[in-house]
């Protein structure tokens, strides 16, 4: 989707639909609304008082203008009540009327910008929040039917409106930054999306490698059973595809010895190997990577960004799987920091392989680590797919990473890590056990798990499990890959 901005009369502006707000529990429409609804002759007004326009977040009313204005059709969003009314309400509404716009097939689309008139949101940040909604509202991943019923239909253009010329210039910078934003976090959705047969860790890597070419990013595709990576060594076993360790790096301030680095888990399919999971809804498992996927979106976007910040990028990728060669519960197994460990569930990889990354992390001298993965499912019974779960050893960090992903539209939960926790996964034969084995307090325990290979170094992990991936589709949010936390990553490393 082309998006563009012109200072233009909105009901002078020619397009196949234009889009227009309202609140709720308005009864005389006011501002762009209200000289819309002059030149429909009160239509809108009319539909306001018969309670067929109410203004509830992201209902769309379609009106046929019939020729009384420039635009073929007009969307009235609704924004919800205005005491409720911010930033998310205003994607939430940019998506619904896009959606509105597919569904009628309009290619050139035109739309003011929810809140920055009388919803008094700031005008360069309200723009930024309806390109990341109409963006993200817009996805559609259409995978590889040959038959599709009905075709997908996808608008061509999005002009944001505004009559005022002082505007325009912030208008633009918001624009532009959350079209970058929406679009990285809807590349973040494809990978996840894609069948696993289709992104192995080789496909993967590959791609890693474009993207670092493309962006003037330096990268490394370590082996691990070369690098002494035993954690992830030990996962990849059972598997005929063959591991790797994906390393990007990015250099914003080649001054300073600072380094963040970005973890993300990365099993391009989970069978749980010899712990072997159900089959009921198995073939969600190829979601397994959205920790990856998340960051080589992030990574992805840092040449157009150009924080100043130096960035690594960690991927570390495999499958999980049984087989003569797999690991085995009550196996011990060493790994790059020279802790061992001891196999309790072999479904409990994720956090193997984690530490080895974040080990490899800090010899390539990081001093900020964020993890992300899709971890456990116990972290789904605590929070849903409402939140993500959030923990480390900073609490400096963490209340930076919740105040950015809970103002982005990317809700985040802290949880506890206490010492009960770490002496649940103590080992009787070996420096640590990679599962309690009782089902008890699992996000916690998992982070307690790498919490042992992080050592010092300022750390925070992110549980995605409930929020990478929707049973139904929610606001701007597709049934499906989500992309959390693209965004939520990139405010951060901008900020």
């Amino acid at each position: 989707m082309k998006i563009s901005v012109e200072c233009s009369s909105i009901t002078d502006f020619r397009c196949d639909l234009l889009i227009i707000n309202e609140f709720e529990k308005v009864k005389v429409p006011g501002g762009a609304t209200g000289s819309v609804d002059r030149a429909l002759g009160g239509l809108i007004s009319k539909l306001t008082k018969e309670g067929e326009i109410d203004g509830k977040l992201g209902k769309v009313t379609l009106l046929h203008c019939a020729g009384k204005t420039k635009a073929e059709k007009v969307a009235v969003v609704g924004l919800g009540s205005r005491e409720k009314f911010g930033y998310e309400a205003v994607r939430t509404a940019a998506a619904a009327a896009v959606k509105k716009a597919q569904e009628v097939k309009a290619k050139k689309v035109a739309t003011i910008i929810h809140g920055a008139g009388i919803g008094g949101l700031d005008p360069e940040q309200a723009a930024k929040a309806v390109v990341e909604g109409a963006v993200l509202g817009g996805y559609q991943f259409t995978g590889y039917a040959k038959e599709q019923d009905p075709p997908a239909f996808s608008v061509e253009e999005l002009v944001l409106l505004d009559h005022n010329k002082n505007k325009i210039a912030g208008i633009k910078k918001g624009a532009k930054l959350g079209l970058i934003i929406a679009e990285a976090e809807n590349y973040a959705r494809d990978l996840v999306n894609e069948p696993s047969n289709k992104l192995t860790p080789t496909e993967f890597a590959k791609l890693a490698k474009k993207i670092a070419q493309i962006n003037g990013l330096k990268i490394s595709i370590v082996d691990p059973k070369q690098a002494g990576l035993d954690l992830l060594w030990s996962v990849a076993k059972g598997s005929e595809e063959p591991p790797k360790l994906v390393v990007m790096e990015y250099r914003g301030n080649p001054g300073k010895k600072e380094k963040i680095a970005i973890v993300g888990k990365g099993i391009t399919f989970d069978s749980g190997g010899i712990s072997l999971k159900p089959s009921n809804k198995m073939e969600e498992m190829k979601t397994d990577m959205a920790g990856a996927a998340a960051t080589l979106a992030v990574m992805s976007l840092l040449a157009d960004l150009k924080p100043k910040k130096n960035i690594i990028g960690l991927m570390p990728l495999t499958e999980n799987m049984p087989s003569g060669h797999a690991t085995k519960p009550g196996d011990v197994v060493g790994s790059l920091s020279g802790l061992t460990a001891e196999i309790i569930n072999t479904d409990a990889e994720g956090r193997l392989i984690l530490a080895d990354a974040i080990t490899y992390a800090k010899k390539l001298g990081a001093t900020q680590i964020v993890d992300l993965a899709t971890l456990t499912g116990g972290c789904i019974v605590a929070l849903g797919d409402a939140a993500t779960a959030i923990m480390g050893n900073n609490q400096e960090l963490i209340d930076k990473l919740l105040k950015i992903g809970n103002s982005c539209g990317q809700k985040m939960w802290q949880l506890p890590l206490y010492d009960e926790y770490r002496e649940a996964i103590k080992s009787t034969i070996a420096d640590i056990k990679n599962s309690a084995g009782n089902g008890k307090a699992q996000p916690s325990s998992g982070a307690a798990f790498i919490e042992k290979f992080v050592g010092e170094t300022p750390w925070v992990h992110l549980d995605i499990a409930g929020t990478a991936h929707l049973d139904a589709p929610r606001g701007y949010l597709p049934k499906g890959a989500t992309g959390v936390p693209v965004r939520t990553l990139i405010e951060f490393l901008v900020s």
